[in-house]
């Protein structure tokens, strides 16, 4: 019997072309589903609430709203998830990590629209309590994957870098991020997702978002109108992701790829 010899360099081009595909794939599927979605809005029989609800400009607004509230979480995530992840790796500051993380997994495990509501009643019904609620709610998934990143670098290839004169700070820059950024990449990834899902509920505190259609539809019993909201949500949740697959595609170390 012949062993069967598999040739890495095919196995790679195979993942490749799969994962190229899934790139191809995905918006495709969205775009079809928005565009069935359109001719649906413009031939449905709709009530006057419904058509009301529904309406272009309206869904526009709330979907701005929605990746406004997105967009700033996600931002406020990054610019303390990741600095934060990369501190709690360095010397003494290492024995800190597992309770700072227990803390980020509170914010986690809590219910997420029992977080928006409490923290609305603290800092009051408007955007930026739904826009820290989410923060708290989705840092987790960046502050874990920082730190597992960095930590999973081999040690030898760190020292190698110390061993050629590089500084601590040039060996953290130049090759421990690097080789970490796949793994963090998937966690900003996994908080984007989060956050599109869980800015839904920022419409209890009022401040806005598509989130609002799937309150009227349960509160009005129109349940074309709460499967629309459903609908937008998951399209843009999709969209958001197919997003952050092509940023961690083309963000890895050409080593990686």
């Amino acid at each position: 019997m012949t062993d069967v010899v598999v040739d890495p360099a095919t196995t790679k081009s195979g993942g490749h072309a799969s994962s190229w595909k899934a790139l191809v794939i995905q918006p495709v599927a969205i775009l079809v589903v928005l565009a069935a979605f359109a001719v649906w809005l413009n031939t449905a029989d709709l009530t006057a609430t419904e058509r009301s609800t529904l309406n272009p400009a309206d869904l526009l607004a709330l979907t701005w709203q929605h990746l406004m509230l997105t967009v700033v979480s996600t931002a406020i995530v990054l610019v303390i998830g990741i600095p934060l992840g990369i501190v709690l790796t360095r010397g003494p500051l290492r024995r800190a990590s597992g309770a700072i993380l227990a803390v980020a997994n509170f914010g986690q495990a809590a219910p997420a629209v029992g977080l928006v509501v409490l923290l609305a009643f603290w800092l009051g019904f408007s955007f930026w309590a739904a826009v820290i609620a989410l923060v708290l709610y989705a840092i987790l998934p960046v502050l874990r994957n920082t730190i597992i990143g960095i930590e999973s670098v081999d040690q030898r290839t760190v020292e190698a870098g110390r061993g050629m004169g590089m500084s601590a700070f040039s060996v953290l820059l130049k090759v421990e991020l690097p080789l970490a950024v796949p793994v963090m990449l998937a966690g900003i990834r996994t908080a984007l997702v989060l956050l599109v899902g869980s800015a839904a509920l920022a419409t209890f505190i009022g401040a806005g978002g598509l989130g609002l259609l799937i309150t009227t539809g349960v509160n009005l019993f129109l349940p074309k109108v709460l499967v629309a909201g459903a609908l937008l949500i998951a399209l843009l949740a999709l969209s958001i992701d197919w997003l952050g697959r092509i940023v961690e595609t083309y963000a890895r170390p050409k080593g990686l790829r």
